[in-house]
């Protein structure tokens, strides 16, 4: 029997982004990692089945079921923007596979000063494909900007690292295993907010729910990378942790000893364990809907919504999806704007926490 397909959003969500759960299933969903192994041809039939859904005019027997497994393909592989098929390192259904193996070997190799450097240096190089690939296709930012962020990005890991290495060397091994976090918060503190600077310089377009540009706010670029931050903090925060913890037990038994070897590969297994959460949950740790008061616009910007709206406004709404700001649209009375982050979510200097705690909602 065929599907019933009037009325079917291939862009809607399947799940509730209201709620936690929801938006950890949507994540999970589109960063599965399996979708790295699916064929180009494959991949092209999903960006067909996707686009005929859209302009209605899908096969006759199209199941439900198809179209949604072609969204799933489409999502994980195709630019949001461009709709251009992404490299697949830079993919969001690759951080599981990449960030696996850069975590584990960081955790593993930490204590000499070529192996912190060297793979330091790999996980930033990875994290520079990845925002790039997922980049804004309106941005602004050019490739001396990304440039810069990359190289800043990966000083401020290796000297975190390093130096902390040399201040750790008479503290507890445990301590020493846990500065490889360290840097890579560092860095992510550093790399978000250069990579997306001119959010914070120029603001972001701000919309109403009639799609009329109200303006730019530069308070609202600075919720959004903050929560990105602390997004990716927290992907790789419970592996970084106590993977440390658990290796530091491991590795006295007297049989893991003897196969030494195994540590790094077994290391690799255990962070992906953690990432096969974690990148999900990270994903979804903000909703997509996040509130914030109009009061907390730039005084010139609640003028001019005030000037414009036959209603007084209370709140915005900012959405968060993947990666980067992208655009601004609103809900009667009130504005709302897209995130797009890039992957796992790695706490925050002290001008982050200020942002966000700034963003907190008044009555």
């Amino acid at each position: 029997m065929e599907a019933d397909l009037t009325g079917f959003n291939i862009d809607a969500p399947r799940w509730d982004q209201r709620t936690f759960l929801g938006r950890v299933k949507h994540f999970l969903n589109i960063t599965d990692p399996r979708t790295v192994f699916v064929s180009e041809q494959e991949l092209d039939w999903a960006k067909v089945m996707v686009e005929k859904s859209r302009m209605g005019v899908v096969p006759p027997g199209t199941q439900v079921e198809q179209l949604l497994y072609a969204k799933k393909l489409y999502d994980s592989a195709f630019h949001p923007d461009t709709g251009e098929k992404m490299n697949v390192i830079g993919r969001m259904s690759f951080q599981l596979p990449g960030g696996m193996i850069i975590t584990g070997f960081m955790l593993q190799f930490y204590r000499t000063m070529p192996a912190v450097i060297f793979w330091q240096w790999v996980n930033q190089s990875f994290n520079a494909l990845v925002n790039y690939t997922n980049r804004n296709a309106a941005s602004t930012i050019s490739v001396r900007q990304m440039t810069l962020s990359y190289f800043t990005a990966t000083t401020t890991a290796v000297a975190t690292a390093v130096g902390m290495n040399m201040l750790t060397k008479k503290a507890p091994p445990l301590v020493g295993r846990w500065v490889p976090f360290a840097a890579v918060a560092a860095a992510n503190c550093v790399n978000i907010p250069m990579m997306r600077q001119q959010e914070l310089i120029q603001g972001i377009c701000v919309k109403d729910r009639n799609e009329n540009e109200i303006g730019h706010s530069r308070r609202a670029a600075a919720i959004g990378i903050t929560q990105v931050v602390i997004s990716r903090i927290t992907m790789s925060a419970p592996g970084m942790i106590l993977l440390p913890v658990v290796m530091e037990r491991l590795e006295k038994l007297h049989f893991m000893q003897k196969v030494k070897v195994l540590h790094a590969p077994l290391q690799v297994m255990l962070c992906g364990y953690f990432l096969i959460f974690m990148v999900p949950v990270a994903c979804g740790l903000f909703p997509q809907k996040c509130e914030l008061p109009v009061s907390y616009l730039e005084p010139e910007l609640q003028d001019t919504i005030k000037a414009n709206s036959s209603s007084l406004l209370d709140f915005l709404f900012s959405y968060r999806q993947l990666l980067f700001w992208k655009y601004l649209e609103g809900a009667p009375g009130y504005l709302s704007g897209i995130i797009y982050f890039p992957t796992p979510l790695r706490t925050t200097i002290p001008l982050f926490l200020f942002f966000f705690c700034c963003g907190k909602l008044e009555n």
